[in-house]
């Protein structure tokens, strides 16, 4: 048997193994190819293909190559590669490793290397979530992970990019491919494993497939739209100007009330309030109609403050513990019913709820690592993700 028939064997009994363990990796495995390389220490994947070394492969026991393979595949499935964008490679890459990581330890008949990084608590979010915690808290970085993400395709099985930070990031073209091709796969892997009602998936990788969707819409957009689909705003054209073959929204006259509340209890940093804050004044000089409000709120609530497309922002105010209700019976005493309001509530999301909605639509603004979305009790979530 030559060398090569020897490898592409251990390959094939790795995958065959992978399909016995769980019919959900199973189908993922089978949208990936596969190649021996020389050009990576051990293995890595540009987001289509998975590269191994021959000769560290065949040093592995049966497991431990399946638990390669697996990790790699998960890399190209969650779509680790094209998700980066200009994010710091080696920041971007541990996040990764630690979430995946996290996914196989769940899995039965696998077992993770001692040196594989770990971390309990990030591993169950998101990999932009855990990304940003780690920019956030570089005492909590672990040790440095395999550079296993390659930033350009290969060419062929010799020939592999060596995802330094220099290399140009993927073409939107190549990104929209590899995710129909990644969709579809977790598409067909759902449906199997529904099929053989094989149990639920890993809680890491619930998070990461929820982010797949979320991330398709920046928070930034989201935010824009939330604040200028109101049901005074564009619902008719200005017939005025339709006779001269212009059709402009037309506005109604009313303005609408934004109350924006900023949790203060030490869960958010000036940078996370400041993205925001931004994008209400960004939003503000181009919609008049709106007047704004801003507040900070812990177990009390400071404000409101008037915030205009350029005023300067007040220093927050709080420190103490987290109670959303104060906030939300401010509002009831302000509110009056013929007026239309918003409320925006940047937060973590961990804190004592209301016992019922407010009147008012909420958009929550929700930190990295804060509360799962959908386990808010009302109104729209959206996660504050910031490059």
């Amino acid at each position: 048997m030559t060398e090569t028939s020897a490898i592409d064997g251990l390959i094939t009994a790795s995958l065959l193994r992978l399909r016995l363990r769980s019919p959900y990796f199973a189908t993922l495995a089978l949208f990936a190819t596969v190649k021996p390389s020389t050009q990576v220490e051990t293995a890595a994947t540009d987001g289509r293909s998975v590269y191994i070394n021959p000769g560290y492969l065949a040093t592995l026991a049966p497991t431990e190559q399946d638990t390669l393979l697996l990790h790699k595949i998960i890399h190209a499935a969650l779509l680790h590669v094209s998700r980066r964008g200009t994010r710091d490679p080696q920041i971007w890459n541990l996040a990764c490793d630690l979430v995946v990581n996290g996914i196989i330890a769940q899995i039965s008949g696998l077992a993770l290397s001692q040196s594989a990084v770990r971390d309990q608590e990030l591993e169950l979010l998101s990999v932009e979530e855990v990304y940003e915690l780690l920019q956030r808290n570089p005492d909590r970085v672990p040790q440095t992970s395999d550079d296993d993400l390659l930033a350009s395709p290969a060419a062929d099985s010799d020939r592999v990019g060596s995802g330094g930070a220099e290399e140009a990031t993927l073409g939107v073209g190549r990104n929209a491919a590899l995710e129909a091709l990644w969709r579809n796969a977790r598409d067909q892997a759902n449906i199997l494993s529904l099929m053989v009602a094989q149990g639920s998936l890993p809680t890491g990788l619930a998070r990461e497939l929820g982010m797949l969707d979320q991330a398709r819409i920046d928070w930034r957009a989201y935010l824009w739209r939330y604040l200028v689909q109101t049901p005074t705003d564009f619902q008719d054209f200005d017939r005025r100007f339709i006779g001269r073959g212009l059709y402009l929204d037309a506005l109604t006259g009313e303005s609408v009330q934004i109350h924006v509340a900023v949790d203060t209890s030490g869960s958010i940093d000036e940078r996370q309030i400041q993205a925001l804050i931004g994008e209400v004044q960004g939003i503000l000089r181009s919609y008049p109609h709106l007047t704004c409000w801003l507040y900070y709120v812990d177990a009390a609530v400071y404000g409101p403050y008037q915030l205009t497309a350029n005023s300067d922002v007040p220093p927050p105010v709080g420190g103490g513990g987290t109670d959303f209700r104060p906030f939300f019976h401010a509002l009831e005493l302000q509110h009056s019913p013929h007026e239309t309001a918003i409320a925006i509530y940047l937060t973590d999301g961990y804190g004592q709820f209301p016992p019922a909605p407010p009147p008012i639509p909420v958009l929550w603004v929700v930190t990295a690592g804060g509360l799962a979305l959908e386990s808010f009790p009302f109104g729209e979530t959206v996660r504050l993700i910031t490059d």
